[in-house]
């Protein structure tokens, strides 16, 4: 492979090395030719000024002697200088005395002579004697012509320009034959050997060393050169190796993807056939569920109808005359009976939880009063085991929420009925408070507390902390099963904290909304006259009420002292009937009010201003009897709360109500209660015998059973709603069946409410009132 002559390294070297060292030639001529321009100047200025100064003194005596003919005789002489073309003298007059010249030469180069010298230079020497330096003879005037000066200079720079160039090409020359047989031709040799390689085997070829050039760069590169072809070489050895060994594994790997893929589809197609099996057993397990949920719905009406009978018929003979040993068996048998229901719902409703038929309400409601109500219901249960049931809401607890308060309410009444079952001694507290957008209820309690095996089952259906638990307390282990399925339906969390010994803490998380309401409207109002008041505190400080009494005191900013720094304020001591010694200090107060917290329920009712709060602490009690006791609320509205609960006055009509009731007992107690009520009752055994009890009389309003014989109470209904007559009749569905879609069956068959059996008084009472027609009805009622 040859390379044309420019292309080779020793040229392109050559040339580079030639156009620097010419470049750098040039600017040193440059230099010189500078230099040389003004010593040229220099020097012209210095051999002028001597030739004046030789002819001052003998042109100064001609021109004091006056002597014409000496003076052409000096001129003459100065213009035989090369560069003079004109010399004369002249007298004080500058009148010329003599004078000489000749004419400039001429050049093709003058043009640059004068253009670095100037054409031509005029030097005027002033004519003076020793003797009389102060007498002016004249002057001495010469004209110079510089080319003689400019070509002399124009000359050396010539030869210094064209001596520069010769020794840049002689240069040139020696180091292109250097470069060639230094560098060119022992490449040439290389590549030489190289362009003689084989194709087929070019890692086999090594490359000669060219001579004089084993220790030099050259050298170096081919052994590296060859260093790199015995590698390929080494390598290409193991590769044809490999290529050999992976030809022999791809075959036995072919072999076994077949194998695996053989595998692979007998093991898919057994999942297929899993897969297949689990469709039918999901389909299975829907199908038992619907049936299970069936059979529980038809058990409940089953098993609640004759329940219903029982407990409604207990009531009613314990609204009679007994004595007290019937009292106390029909009481137990009562007792036994709600217990046997309540257990019957908390089945019910694990079971509407796991078939996810569970519906939540979601409607404004206090948590504060449903606490407080909870603790009340539970207060009696507590003061028969002698502990403490402690209210502590967060006086700052938002007065609303949007939820479901039946289920917050289930999941409370399960929590503190344990805490009261577990604890012996000490005491069973309620908190609540609001924050991050949930609301956090405690129950804490000083019982007999969990192991940490229990704690794991804890929650698990018909499962208690232990065997030992079981045989103590009873229960069925479904309350908690429960309140963990309700809560995380609630989207919130139920944790449990516990030490054997050391008590219990349940921490129920719901992230409950907040009702925006009025804020004033709903808090109770404090009149200010309390805050002159004040209290005078005679709670000990150790008392476990205290603390949530005082909170909702500071609240309100009523001020809180010591009773006996405090004598004119309203004393708030806690006593029960044995302690004479607070009942007689109570007695003697002669502040604004007494107020005596009762825990045991021993106390008679309070009367003017000495009032009776009873524990655990309700908020609004609180505020009723301080103002009671202060004098600040009238005898009527002391009385209001009292009459809440009493019967209906004769002062609303009796209402003639169809009831419409397959089960004789169930008749018995329904309409036992609606006498009591003061209603008058007919009966229809079915929904056909209820229209035609409705096309004979006239009703006010209907109780439909929904589970009857020859007509049920769905049908019953939608034919009395196609009588235009009956179109607004408020038709009341009384069921034994609970369970999810129950109640919006009634509603869309075209009845107006729901309640569920058993019959009880304040239920029938509400739901009555809420359809009572408002005028007596001619043709129709609502």
């Amino acid at each position: 492979m040859s390379k044309g002559f420019k292309q080779r390294l020793s040229y392109r070297l050559t040339r580079d090395t030639v156009l620097v060292a010419m470049a750098l030639g040039l600017v040193l001529n440059v230099v010189q030719i500078t230099l040389d321009y003004f010593s040229a100047k220099e020097s012209m200025e210095k051999e002028i000024h001597a030739l004046i100064d030789i002819s001052n003194s003998p042109a100064s005596q001609i021109a004091y002697n006056i002597d014409v003919r000496l003076a052409e005789e000096l001129l003459d002489g100065l213009l035989r200088h090369p560069a003079t073309i004109d010399a004369r003298i002249t007298d004080n007059d500058d009148e010329t005395m003599a004078a000489a010249s000749k004419s400039s030469p001429v050049s093709p180069y003058r043009w640059v002579s004068d253009l670095l010298f100037g054409s031509d230079r005029v030097f005027r020497q002033e004519l003076q004697v020793p003797q009389l330096e102060d007498l002016p003879l004249g002057h001495l005037i010469v004209t110079i012509d510089t080319y003689h000066y400019g070509a002399l200079f124009l000359q050396r720079a010539g030869y210094t320009l064209i001596s520069g160039l010769l020794k840049s090409l002689i240069l040139s020359a020696a180091l292109l034959a250097i470069f060639y047989f230094v560098l060119t031709r022992p490449m040439l040799n290389v590549i030489s050997a190289l362009s003689q390689v084989r194709a087929s085997s070019p890692e086999k070829v090594r490359l000669p060393i060219p001579a004089n050039h084993r220790e030099d760069e050259i050298g170096t590169m081919v052994g590296i050169i060859n260093q790199h072809l015995e590698t390929i070489d080494s390598s290409l050895a193991q590769l044809r190796h490999a290529e050999s060994a992976m030809k022999n594994y791809s075959t036995h790997l072919e072999q076994e993807v077949e194998d695996r893929t053989r595998e692979i589809s007998e093991k898919n197609e057994a999942l297929q056939r899993g897969n297949r099996a689990l469709v039918k057993a999901k389909e299975d397990a829907v199908r038992r569920a619907r049936a299970r949920a069936n059979f529980l719905a038809s058990m409940s009406h089953e098993i609640r109808t004759p329940l219903n009978g029982v407990l409604g018929m207990l009531g009613l003979a314990l609204e009679g005359e007994l004595d007290p040993a019937q009292r106390n068996r029909m009481e137990i048998a009562l007792n036994a009976g709600e217990s046997l229901l309540g257990l019957l719902n908390d089945i019910l409703d694990i079971s509407k939880v796991e078939a996810g038929k569970l519906s939540l309400e979601n409607i404004p409601f206090s948590v504060r009063h449903l606490i407080e109500e909870c603790a009340t219901l539970h207060a009696q249960q507590a003061r028969r085991k002698h502990i403490h049931l402690i209210t502590e809401v967060d006086p700052d607890l938002p007065e609303k929420f949007l939820g479901d308060p039946t289920r917050v309410r289930q999941v409370l009444n399960n929590l503190l009925s344990n805490a009261i079952k577990f604890t012996d001694e000490g005491s069973v507290r309620i908190r609540a408070a609001y924050s991050g957008g949930s609301l956090r209820i405690d129950v804490v309690d000083t019982g007999i507390g969990m192991s940490n095996e229990g704690l794991h089952r804890i929650f698990s259906p018909f499962s208690q902390a232990d065997a030992d638990t079981t045989r103590l307390y009873g229960g069925t282990g479904l309350g908690l099963t429960l309140c963990r399925q309700l809560v995380e339906r609630m989207h919130g969390q139920i944790l449990v904290d516990s030490r054997e010994g050391s008590g219990t803490h349940f921490t129920v998380t719901l992230p409950l909304p907040i009702q925006q309401t009025d804020a004033e409207q709903e808090l109770p109002k404090v009149d200010s006259r309390l805050k002159d008041v004040g209290i005078a505190m005679a709670i000990p400080a150790d008392n476990p009420y205290r603390s949530a009494i005082e909170a909702q005191l500071r609240k309100w900013g009523i001020p809180i002292r010591g009773a006996s720094r405090h004598p004119e304020g309203i004393l708030l001591a806690l006593a029960g009937a044995e302690d004479k010694e607070t009942l007689e200090f109570a007695a003697d107060w002669q502040g604004a009010g007494v107020i005596l917290a009762d825990s045991t329920g021993t106390l008679p009712p309070g009367k003017g201003h000495h009032q009776l709060l009873s524990l655990p602490l309700r908020r609004d009690e609180l505020l009723r009897c301080l103002g009671r006791a202060a004098g600040l609320v009238s005898s009527q509205d002391q009385l209001a709360p009292a009459t809440e609960t009493t019967e209906p006055t004769v002062t609303e009509p009796a209402l003639s109500i169809l009831l419409v009731e397959d089960n004789q007992v169930n008749q018995l107690v329904a309409s036992s209660l609606l006498k009591r009520l003061g209603h008058r009752t007919d009966h229809a055994e079915n929904g056909l015998k209820a229209i035609q009890a409705l096309e004979q009389n006239h009703y006010d309003l209907v109780l439909m059973d929904c589970q009857m014989p020859v007509m049920d109470g769905y049908e019953a209904t939608q034919r009395i709603r196609q009588n235009p007559e009956w179109k607004h009749l408020p038709i009341i569905a009384v069921t034994a069946n609970v369970m999810q879609g129950d109640r919006e069956d009634c509603l869309a068959s075209g009845m107006n409410d729901y309640i569920t059996k058993p019959y009880k008084r304040d239920e029938l009472r509400s739901v009555i009132e809420r359809w009572r027609p408002s005028a007596p009805p001619e043709g129709s009622s609502r």
